[in-house]
């Protein structure tokens, strides 16, 4: 039973938040999940300024829901903003005696705060529109008792009419609006060449996903990608430079493009996670964009569109690329179009996506993840992945995955069906042609009851991949992948 004295701002609290509810679907109605969507900023800000602690925490242990738990709070936060300057703006009308005004008091004051947050009109309208249409139904729907029952009723009217927009307004939006643009292209026959070459070489494995991923991980500081036309789009140089330069990507664009299959990987996966993945990137050089700019100093600062930053030395740029395609399409906006950075052999957080500035310094200076404590911007940890289990037609059993070390390639992956007594070389797929790519491996063998199957890899200079289990935080996963394995359940 709630006590008498907290049901009013008891009531009032519920209707305010239903109106900021209403206010964030409204928004969402008019421009969908892209970056002016009213709940962006804050729902961004929840993850780049969160704990170091808590952000490792998401990453290790919670996954990618963690992201999805991160983007789900900011939405309550923008949401609970909003129903404050709901609360507001109904309160001044109250004190104005003129209660039906509300609504558009409602309006403007949404309105504006919406404005603020999303940078466009049509965002704040939604906002705008969403808010006041709960106003008004409070409003038209109540009556004057004296049995306390109004309040009560507030809140029932409140929130059935934010039930109703937000239905309304997403379930519309997604039913109706038309789907963000995918920017196509013709493939080249050339693109088309190498990745058809790519699919021969790819190791024809129930459950292994071919050398070119058909879905590419995502790992990004932001809840909401930022979303920049090629159009406005451009790459300043500058620092210790002898000479400030700025690319627009009209210059890019003008310029001759080569084609690079590389692997990507994140430093914050598991031992045997799928954070793994390679493409077919198309862009220029990077040197050919920063040799004008006489580079002077022996650090570097890679900046984005998102606020993301990561420093690491120059020398890491002798064979970077600048990417605007992939797999012969234009660049994603998930994987940073219309333009990032691939740094071949590290870990995939200094590749970074949606930039724009590359800073050069005098002085080492710290990342983005290194201030939250990681250390990912050395070269990756080789690895040999267990991601297919099947049982085949002539009964043996059949294990394989992918090996990754990065431009120091693969040599050779081991495999041991009795817990690493004894191992043995599983078969490799050819290799891609560029260095900075994983290879598959597959091995098939009889079994002989439950047992442990264990996996490693060799790099390209001989070494072995390191035993000793190591978490993710701070410098990436290592070890050696086991899976226990019954025949009999396959």
């Amino acid at each position: 039973m709630i006590p008498t004295t907290w049901r009013r701002p008891l009531f009032a609290a519920v209707v305010a938040f239903a109106g900021g509810i209403a206010a964030v679907a409204g928004s969402y109605a008019v421009v969908g999940g892209s970056s002016t969507f009213v709940a962006a900023t804050i729902a961004n800000l929840t993850v780049t300024l969160a704990p170091g602690p808590l952000v490792t925490f998401a990453i290790t242990v919670l996954g990618d829901p963690g992201r999805d738990l991160a983007y789900g709070g900011g939405l309550v936060a923008t949401a609970a903003l909003l129903g404050v300057v709901f609360a507001g703006a109904r309160v001044a009308a109250a004190r104005g005696d003129r209660p039906l005004i509300a609504p558009v008091l409602v309006a403007l004051a949404v309105g504006a705060v919406a404005a603020a947050l999303s940078g466009v009109a049509d965002s704040a309208v939604g906002a705008a529109v969403g808010a006041a249409v709960v106003s008004t139904v409070v409003d038209l729907g109540a009556g004057a008792t004296s049995d306390g029952t109004d309040g009560a009723r507030r809140t029932l009217l409140s929130g059935v009419a934010a039930l109703a927009v937000g239905v309304l307004g997403v379930g519309g939006r997604r039913a109706f609006a038309p789907a963000e643009p995918v920017p196509t292209a013709p493939v080249p026959d050339d693109v088309a060449a190498l990745l058809a070459d790519a699919e021969a070489k790819s190791l024809d494995v129930e459950g292994l996903e071919p050398l070119v991923s058909d879905h590419f991980y995502r790992v990004d500081i932001a809840n909401v990608d930022p979303d920049p036309a090629r159009e406005d789009w451009s790459l300043r140089i500058h620092g210790a430079v002898g000479e400030e330069t700025t690319y627009t990507f009209e210059d890019v664009d003008a310029m001759e493009h080569d084609h690079q299959f590389a692997s990507l990987r994140c430093v914050g996966e598991t031992l045997n996670g799928r954070k793994l993945d390679t493409a077919l990137w198309t862009g220029v050089p990077l040197m050919d964009l920063l040799d004008p700019a006489d580079l002077q100093g022996n650090y570097v600062m890679l900046r984005a569109a998102d606020g993301f930053y990561e420093e690491f030395p120059v020398d890491a740029l002798e064979t970077g690329f600048l990417a605007v395609g992939m797999n012969g399409q234009p660049l994603p906006r998930a994987h940073g179009a219309p333009a990032r950075a691939l740094i071949p052999g590290h870990w995939g957080e200094i590749n970074v996506k949606w930039l724009t500035e590359i800073e050069i310094l005098d002085e080492p200076a710290t990342g983005y993840w290194e201030e939250r404590g990681w250390h990912g911007t050395g070269p990756v940890n080789t690895v040999a992945k267990l991601w297919a289990t099947n049982r085949r037609g002539d009964g043996r059993v059949e294990v394989a995955g992918p090996a990754y070390a990065g431009t120091r390639g693969i040599e050779r992956v081991e495999v041991s069906t009795d817990g690493g007594d004894t191992w043995a070389a599983a078969d490799l797929s050819d290799p891609l042609p560029d260095e900075d790519v994983w290879r598959q491996w597959v091995y098939r063998y009889e079994p002989s009851g439950p047992h442990e199957v264990v996996v490693r890899a060799v790099d390209g200079t001989g070494t072995l991949q390191p035993g000793d289990e190591r978490r993710a935080f701070p410098s990436g996963p290592s070890g050696w992948v086991s899976r226990s394995i019954d025949p009999e359940s396959l």
